[in-house]
């Protein structure tokens, strides 16, 4: 008799179904599987048998073949396991096939028949409900996690046994019946609080206002000044100013992490916007992602957040390059042998350095590098980096009468305050766009959305001249002078508002 369960596969950060099809017949007792399947997917069939055992099911002697359809697609991982086991009780004519009408099952099997959680509810539950699946089920400790797509029923199960005793119930009114796991709310909290606040930071007005534009338009930042200046600290705490994720960004972040198994019955959705901050020895592969199995790195975990890289120079250049195509197409591709994917990575960098290996220049009190030194120290990072960072500033050393003040200095509400109306204005301005932020604005787009008068004109190609900018920087000057612009609530961008942005890559030092 044959079966066919429907399941769901992974495909980068989304998914895409697969069938298992079960087919028992007369002959020697033994359990085929087929379909391109992975040293883990192969040893199901060990702990279906097992699990079926310990869960009170006798099989009756008979050849079973199951294939794990689309056949040229590799399957890798354990959550083939719950669908097999029922798929073969179907074929066997344990269950009857209307019990598995319009149904998805995920989920892997311990030995005594519990089922466990797996990786990319999220997303395979999305994908279900857009082939128009009515029903999933999944490992109760994955249930929150894919109750968040509505209008879809969602039934929790912990044991082979409960999740046959579920299907039996349209033969056995006497048997046990799951309630549909209730719809998990998106909630992004408006007053989110945080550990950490602007108003605890005395000085550095001009870097405290570059994040502050850095923040309104998603650009990318980067801070130099020598040590104890306050570069980490004012990067820790971008994320109190930036605008709430909303439920769309939301979703899209969530399922990178319900990809990367980072979710579970404590930590269901990701509300707020990620930060993180990997050491400087990561590796290119822990950032990039990947592995024999791809999984996300810590640039697409950081998608729709922040990724903050302290002291960059002292990162392995080859770590640094993998940014390149990132910073540009905010995605990245992992090709392998068995499967390529691509994985969404649209973060904001926020970058701090030395101008110097000592720290100090140019104080050269307490400076001791040479010229050779320094060169050979910035020229770590290159150049086409250097070109992506939208935003650069000095942070000078803090004077003792700044941080001798009793008053507090403007608070992250506040700064946020301001930050929110101009992500608003962005908003408005592209509506049934692609585009968030002024960030994202493609060059064939900054001339529809960031007209410039001939004043302003004038002033930029004297700019792109005495600068020497390339055609990537003089996009991103006319970008953060349309943030400065929405700061200030003018429709326009002035000749001020270039001078602002201008100045934020002058004195950076990466014009």
């Amino acid at each position: 008799m044959y079966s066919r369960i429907v399941t769901g596969m992974i495909n980068g950060i989304g998914s895409r179904l697969a069938y298992v099809e079960a087919d028992s017949s007369k002959g020697m007792p033994y359990i085929e599987m087929v379909g391109q399947l992975s040293g883990e997917v192969k040893e199901a069939k060990e702990r279906v048998k097992v699990a079926l055992r310990n869960s009170g099911i006798d099989m009756p002697p008979m050849r079973v073949t199951v294939s794990i359809s689309p056949a040229d697609v590799r399957k890798e991982g354990a959550s083939y396991d719950l669908p097999i086991a029922i798929g073969i009780l179907v074929s066997q004519g344990y269950i009857a096939e209307e019990s598995i009408k319009d149904t998805l099952i995920t989920g892997e099997l311990g030995l005594n028949g519990e089922v466990r959680a797996v990786k990319g509810v999220l997303p395979i539950v999305q994908e279900a409900k857009s082939k128009g699946i009515s029903r999933c089920i999944v490992p109760k400790a994955n249930v929150k996690e894919g109750a968040v797509i509505d209008e879809i029923e969602i039934i929790g199960v912990m044991t082979l046994d409960e999740t046959i005793k579920y299907l039996l119930e349209k033969e056995d009114k006497k048997a046990q019946m799951i309630p549909p796991a209730d719809v998990t709310p998106f909630y992004a909290p408006k007053d989110e609080r945080y550990e950490v606040d602007f108003s605890e930071i005395n000085g550095q007005d001009s870097v405290k206002r570059a994040a502050e534009i850095a923040a309104a338009g998603f650009h990318h930042m980067l801070m130099i000044g020598p040590p104890g200046s306050g570069k980490t600290m004012i990067a820790k705490r971008i994320p109190t100013i930036l605008p709430a994720l909303t439920m769309e960004e939301g979703l899209e972040v969530s399922s990178v992490y319900s990809v990367a198994g980072l979710l579970d019955s404590k930590r269901t959705l990701i509300t707020s916007r990620p930060f993180l901050d990997p050491h400087h020895t990561v590796s290119a592969q822990a950032l990039a992602g990947g592995g024999r199995v791809p999984r996300p790195g810590i640039i697409s975990l950081a998608h729709r957040g922040v990724l903050f890289l302290d002291e960059l120079p002292e990162f392995k250049r080859d770590a640094l390059e993998t940014l390149r195509q990132p910073l540009e197409d905010k995605k990245i591709h992992i090709a392998r042998t068995s499967a390529s994917h691509t994985y969404p990575a649209d973060f904001m960098l926020v970058a701090a350095m030395n101008p110097c290996p000592c720290g100090y220049f140019p104080d050269r009190n307490k400076c001791t590098c040479t010229d050779n030194d320094i060169k050979r120290y910035m020229s770590k990072i290159s150049g086409p980096i250097l070109d992506r960072i939208d935003v650069a500033v000095q942070a000078p050393r803090v004077d003792i009468k700044q941080l001798a003040l009793r008053t507090k200095s403007e608070s992250s509400s506040s700064i946020k305050t301001r930050v929110a109306m101009a992500r608003q204005r962005q908003l408005e301005r592209y509506k049934g766009t692609k585009y968030r932020f002024n960030s994202e604005l493609g060059a064939k787009d900054i001339k529809k959305y960031c007209p410039l008068g001939k004043d302003e004109q004038d002033m930029l190609e004297q700019l792109f001249e005495i600068m020497d900018l390339s055609a990537r920087a003089y996009n991103k000057i006319i970008k953060v002078a349309r943030t400065i612009a929405d700061l200030e609530c003018c429709d326009r961008i002035s000749t001020d508002h270039l001078s602002q942005a201008a100045g934020l890559r002058m004195t950076g030092g990466i014009n």
